[in-house]
């Protein structure tokens, strides 16, 4: 019996999930054990709602047509946003029907809702493609490494922005210059609000947390920090001393003497080893390095985004869905790893509390005792150097930029370091604060 599959979103990726499963039809219905297939289509641009069916299947303008026709087995949501994919999720739902979505968003910031109604109607809500395109994570989170205990997840998510830094690094040039050239290429949207200040790496590692970590989403209490204010001489500086620098997706498990302190949840612009192979992780391309304590070091890397990788997780998800169809809805795999009534209180710790390297650079005044100043604010918070460098000024210049790297320490200490070295007269602006994690 034929699994009928309502697609509601005829754009890039719901184009791309239409043409990867009729090209593999025969395949996917091997591995399924029946076939699957997109009857209808919803899309407020009918035009390419039928260019994308091509006659073999109905299109709609109407996408609770979809949600509402109960010859229609599962909904497959790629409309995006928060407000209209959330009611049209919800009730399909509420209407028995099981959910395959790439939304990030929306699960993000409404998962928790939206895994209890699924739990308490007896479906299933499939969402790999929600996080790192066409990289197999949440399975590899939820399944093949359930045998461990998550330790650290750190990710390159957020193909634009990792363009953008690659660009940066290997040219030298300007943050808005370079935007601009990725929005030319098609790699960043018009408004790239929700990739460059780190908001859609940030929905990502909520969902790769929760399934760490069995807890609920937390997405509220993540630290987030984007790129748009980084500036290509920190960049040039991180390489002079052997770092790369990379919008970084972190979830970090904390204990204090042996008991669950939190977990860290964080985004922002951290520098990484340029020896490490997240490093080396450059264009659009995403990577997300996983560490278990059984299996080690770990890192899945490919495509995050595009037509046809998004849309081969996206039809994963459809087989998945299909070989359950008949399974007892109790002995599923559970949305978020753990089962729904073990799931931990663990809280998200407060930025201030989180510990890491760092990397400060401050412009300074070209005379002596500066840096002497500067060492011992740090070493009065128990701070440690590994490194320092400072430029030499150029002919004529009267200030020159000073860069130390600390070894691992609490941002609130950072914080009161910072504060101190800001207010010395011979520091000429503020500090640039970046974090490095070394990832052994």
């Amino acid at each position: 019996m034929t699994v009928r599959v309502g697609l509601l979103g005829a754009g890039t990726v719901g184009a791309g999930t239409f043409a990867v499963l009729a090209r593999n039809a025969d395949e996917i219905a091997r591995r399924a054990g029946r076939a699957i297939q997109i009857v209808r289509i919803a899309d407020l641009d009918l035009d390419r709602a039928a260019r994308v069916a091509d006659g073999r299947a109905e299109v709609t303008t109407d996408a609770s047509a979809i949600v509402d026709a109960p010859d229609i087995d599962v909904v497959v949501e790629l409309i995006g946003g928060y407000d209209v994919a959330r009611t049209l999720v919800m009730r399909s739902i509420a209407a028995g029907k099981h959910v395959v979505t790439a939304n990030k968003a929306l699960l993000a910031v409404h998962g928790n809702a939206i895994f209890a109604a699924a739990h308490e109607r007896g479906v299933m809500v499939a969402f790999e493609a929600a996080v790192a395109g066409g990289i197999p994570i949440i399975k590899a989170l939820r399944e093949g490494l359930a045998a461990n205990r998550i330790e650290w997840i750190a990710g390159i998510i957020n193909g634009t922005t990792n363009f953008i830094l690659s660009e940066m690094r290997s040219r030298g040039l300007p943050f808005a210059e370079v935007l601009a050239q990725a929005q030319q290429l098609g790699y960043a949207e018009a408004d790239p609000t929700f990739d460059i200040d780190g908001i859609d790496a940030a929905h990502k590692a909520t969902i790769m947390a929760a399934i760490a970590f069995g807890t609920p989403m937390r997405f509220e209490s993540a630290h987030i920090e984007g790129i748009r204010h980084l500036d290509a001489k920190d960049i040039r500086f991180a390489e002079q001393l052997g770092y790369r620098i990379k919008l970084l997706g972190i979830a970090r498990r904390r204990e204090r003497n042996g008991l669950p302190l939190g977990f860290e949840l964080r985004v922002h612009p951290t520098l990484i080893p340029s020896s490490r192979l997240l490093a080396s992780v450059e264009g659009a391309m995403n990577a997300v390095w996983v560490h278990g304590d059984a299996v080690g070091h770990t890192m899945f890397y490919g495509k995050g985004a595009g037509a046809e990788p998004t849309a081969s997780a996206v039809v994963a998800d459809l087989v998945d869905v299909t070989r359950t169809l008949t399974a007892d809805p109790d002995h599923r795999v559970p949305h978020l790893a753990f089962q729904p009534d073990a799931l931990s209180d663990l809280p998200v710790l407060p930025i201030n509390e989180i510990e890491s390297g760092y990397y400060l650079r401050m412009a300074v005044a070209d005379q002596p005792g500066v840096l002497a100043d500067v060492t011992r604010i740090v070493a009065q918070r128990r701070i440690s150097i590994g490194s320092v460098l400072q430029p030499e000024p150029g002919a004529g210049q009267t200030s020159t930029d000073v860069v130390l790297l600390t070894h691992r320490a609490l941002e609130r200490d950072i914080d009161e370091a910072i504060a101190a070295i800001e207010a010395l007269p011979t520091v000429l602006g503020p500090v640039v604060r970046l974090r490095m994690e070394d990832l052994s």
